[in-house]
């Protein structure tokens, strides 16, 4: 595994992962004393792993290895897969991609988008195989295309007596025989069973962060009792350790009543208390247990003290609250995009200068720049679906289905630029088809233009195809930095 430690690398960080990975799989199947081959990575992409994260489910769920990647490095592989498709066997790469399909409910877009894109490059186009009326003579034949001997050494085992090869104790029919794949047919069953299997589990966890806006069962008077009485302490701080003490309670009356957890927490209304109380409350509440190491608790956690907070900020946010954003999010990374920076950032009427502050603080110092990177391609290119936040009810009607674009949400962009994260060619292409309809209506604003400034520089070598359209859009402009922009763009 270690041996492939560089090419993830690549994967991860590197702008052109395509071009770099091909080049370093070409020296390092030469050079390197690790048997690195193009079967070698797929059979290291299908190996089956036993994810036990989903501990909601009955059992644990069996996942191939590229599975547990994140989702922005998942897309990349499979990118690099049907860039260099010719130099793997199609029978694998189709494999590989149908696997993923099958898991409709837990796949990211991109990643569904990038197998869909391989199982396309190595399907048959021409439908001759068919002719045959078997619809697996075609896998049988590119496998058999892909393990066949080069014609080169096909010529000199016409030639030969006993040995095909000389230097090997392997007759012309051992060679051709389908028992040397074995061991290797096995796996790719293994791997079918993978795949089949883990349709219902991914579903199980869709189902567990979909918060639907449905009628639920009343509770009983106790729980409503108990309920009213912790609020009122929510609302009174007097020490440290009672507030910890009082995140104890909220935690049993979530789990160990027959209530849903969400609608204890919106009775509670905690997003009301002090922010040194949220601050201890978001973490006691969240101590390590099985059920709050999933996704839908912190997330829960998040959106009912933290978001609330944010999407009524108006002024500075305190010390205190901040921090404990940042510590609490560089725990739960995924709960804190889904339920708290998604809908702060599509807020109906848009971000300020000081959820902006909030936000840039928590992407620098919470997430990695591939997370950074892959969220803001669900921002600029994801479809509606996608962008469903985990939210209060009471909360849903602050919440806009669209991005309102604002010179603070300009703002972000250009911070997050700053922090060195790779945006996709799909970012770029998106921002430059929103830079090119908003700029009339930012004509005059210096945050606009210093954004679209950081913009054209960090991203000049995806940005070439659009010269013209970026010319026009910041002629439009009357900015300090207008004449820098177009400076930077006739370079181009």
């Amino acid at each position: 595994m270690e041996a492939w430690v560089p090419l993830f690398n690549i994967f991860l960080n590197s702008p052109t992962p395509e071009t770099e990975a091909s080049l370093w799989l070409q020296q390092s199947s030469s050079s390197s004393s690790v048997p690195i081959t193009t079967t070698s990575f797929l059979s290291l992409l299908a190996k089956p792993i036993i994810n036990n994260s989903y501990t909601n489910s009955l059992c644990d769920r069996r996942v191939m290895f590229l599975q547990t990647l994140p989702f922005l490095v998942q897309s990349r592989i499979l990118s690099f897969l049907g860039f260099e498709h010719q130099r793997f066997c199609k029978r694998d790469l189709s494999k590989l991609a149908r696997t993923l399909l099958t898991d409709t409910e837990g796949i990211d877009f991109w990643v569904k988008r990038a197998a869909r894109n391989l199982l396309d490059k190595v399907s048959d186009s021409n439908y001759q195989w068919i002719s045959g009326l078997s619809l697996d003579s075609g896998e049988e034949r590119v496998d058999e295309e892909f393990g066949s001997i080069p014609d080169c050494l096909k010529d000199a085992a016409s030639s030969a007596n006993e040995l095909f090869l000389p230097w090997l104790p392997l007759s012309h029919d051992t060679l051709n025989s389908r028992e040397l794949f074995a061991g290797y047919e096995s796996q790719e069953d293994f791997s079918s069973q993978v795949g089949e299997g883990s349709g219902d589990n991914s579903k199980d966890v869709a189902e567990e962060m979909e918060i639907d806006l449905v009628m639920v069962a009343p509770l009983d008077e106790e729980i409503q009792n108990m309920a009213a009485s912790l609020k009122e302490r929510i609302m009174t701080f007097e020490s440290s350790s009672l507030t910890v003490e009082l995140a104890n309670e909220i935690r049993r009356l979530s789990f160990e009543r027959d209530a849903d957890p969400f609608v204890i927490l919106g009775m509670l209304e905690p997003w009301k208390a002090d922010d040194e109380t949220a601050s201890i409350l978001v973490f006691h509440l969240s101590n390590g247990r099985e059920e709050e190491e999933e996704i839908a608790w912190p997330s829960k956690v998040l959106c009912s003290i933290m978001l609330p907070k944010m999407l009524v900020l108006e002024e500075p946010a305190s010390r205190v609250l901040v921090i404990s954003m940042v510590e609490y999010c560089k725990l739960h990374q995924r709960a804190a995009e889904c339920a708290l920076l998604l809908p702060l950032i599509m807020k109906k009427c848009g971000i300020n200068n000081h959820m902006c502050d909030v936000i840039t603080r928590i992407v620098k110092e919470s997430l990695h720049p591939a997370h950074v990177s892959a969220f803001c391609r669900k921002l600029l290119c994801g479809e509606e679906v996608e962008k469903r936040s985990i939210i209060l009810p009471c909360h849903q009607c602050l919440l806009s289905s669209q991005l309102v674009w604002t010179e603070s949400l300009f703002n972000l962009f250009q911070n997050i630029l700053n922090h060195n994260v790779q945006l996709t060619q799909d970012s770029v292409d998106q921002l430059v088809l929103l830079i090119r309809e908003v700029a009339p209506s930012f004509s005059k604003s210096l945050k606009f233009g210093n954004f679209l400034l950081c913009f054209i520089t960090r991203c000049s070598l995806l940005l070439k195809s659009h010269k013209l359209l970026l010319v026009e859009a910041v002629a439009k402009t009357n900015t300090l930095v207008t004449k820098s922009i177009l400076s930077k763009l006739a370079s181009f």
